[in-house]
């Protein structure tokens, strides 16, 4: 999270935190209870419905490995919560596995009959599917039993798409996908169905949007950035790089390259400031400070230096390696619209350490 130090702050003010995670990261550290997680090859995954065209792939992953002592897949963790919470009235659940029991059509007309009446459903949906659908599935299936959600919202919006893939419906499109480890392809279109896929009645494309159309014409009168004479430079909090990954891969052994994470800066500065390859420096911005090693690149800009990405987390055996971007970066620089911040423009100033 950008603003790191005042995540930490805002987690240790509140009343009671849980975190659930495959690793006890720095945001688990802060939380009063951890729930440990299955990683991905312990567990059903996948990534998400894309939205490519004119094919659309979905991959449904089964689990490769037994999990760790302790260890359950999120999808449980969940449910488990919820089920001791009481979240879902009795006889809905009763009613839905019953019918989950009996045939898959019925369970399909019984849980959409459910979600027009009880507006419960709908925001329970994951954890009803698994509660009445999941146990009808194959040894270990319970928890995909959220994709069958997904493929019916699929096969309902996109119905012509779908059965030019080859189902007829929502529950064969589930059915294929868990049949099919290695993914199918859920929508298949012609390029004469691209404007289906413009949601406007008269197809077109609204460009004219007020408060984007105001942002532009400041633009004439207002400087692009926030560097300053006390923060001459702009740091890139989080390059993707050769050897970097998020920061689930904890480990920096597997790193080949760059093992460090070094603070790249142009030639031009990095002579000005009477700077030479793997010098220690200091990176400071208005939220903090860090040490790095440099690596003088031809692909920086004078005036812009960066970070890695998936850098800063501790390790038991090899502690802390490279700096973690967002202990720089500061929530008060962010995009106007969606709040997200400039981790891609952080002022920030460079200094020599002592030898």
């Amino acid at each position: 999270m950008a603003d790191s130090p005042r995540f930490r702050e805002a987690m240790r003010a509140l009343d009671l935190t849980v975190v659930v995670d495959v690793a006890f990261t720095e945001t688990a550290r802060q939380a009063d209870y951890v729930l440990p997680a299955s990683s991905q090859f312990e567990k059903w995954e996948a990534t998400f419905f894309n939205v490519e065209f004119p094919v659309n792939t979905f991959q449904l992953r089964p689990p490769v490995l037994e999990p760790l002592l302790g260890t359950l897949p999120e999808a449980e963790i969940y449910a488990r919560l919820l089920r001791a919470l009481g979240a879902a009235n009795a006889a809905l659940l009763s009613y839905l596995g019953e019918a989950a029991a009996e045939r898959r059509a019925g369970f399909t007309r019984a849980f959409f009959d459910a979600a027009l009446t009880d507006p419960t459903v709908l925001p329970l949906a994951p954890f009803l599917l698994c509660e009445t659908l999941g146990p009808t599935l194959a040894q270990g299936q319970r928890g995909a039993a959220v994709v069958w959600g997904l493929a019916q919202l699929c096969a309902m919006a996109h119905p012509d798409a779908v059965r030019r893939a080859g189902f007829a419906d929502g529950d064969a499109l589930f059915d294929a996908i868990l049949a099919n480890p290695s993914g199918v392809a859920f929508t298949v279109d012609e390029w004469q169905d691209v404007w289906n896929y413009v949601r406007r009645p008269d197809r077109r494309f609204t460009l004219e949007i007020p408060d984007l159309i105001d942002q532009l014409r400041g633009l004439c009168g207002r400087q692009p950035g926030w560097t300053t004479e006390e923060f001459p430079f702009v740091l890139s909090a989080g390059e993707r790089r050769a050897f970097t990954a998020n920061t689930i891969y904890r480990d920096p052994t597997w790193r080949r390259r760059d093992a460090q994470g070094s603070l790249r800066i142009s030639t031009e500065d990095a002579e000005r400031l009477g700077l030479s390859a793997g010098d220690g420096v200091r990176v400071t911005t208005a939220r903090g400070g860090a040490e790095a090693v440099i690596e003088i690149s031809a692909m920086m800009q004078p005036g812009h230096i960066s970070l890695p990405n998936g850098m800063g987390v501790d390790h038991p055996d090899y502690g802390q390696v490279g700096v973690a971007p967002n202990e720089l970066t500061s929530l008060e620089h962010r995009d106007e619209f969606a709040g997200t911040p400039w981790h891609k423009h952080v002022p920030a100033r460079v200094e020599r350490l002592a030898p």
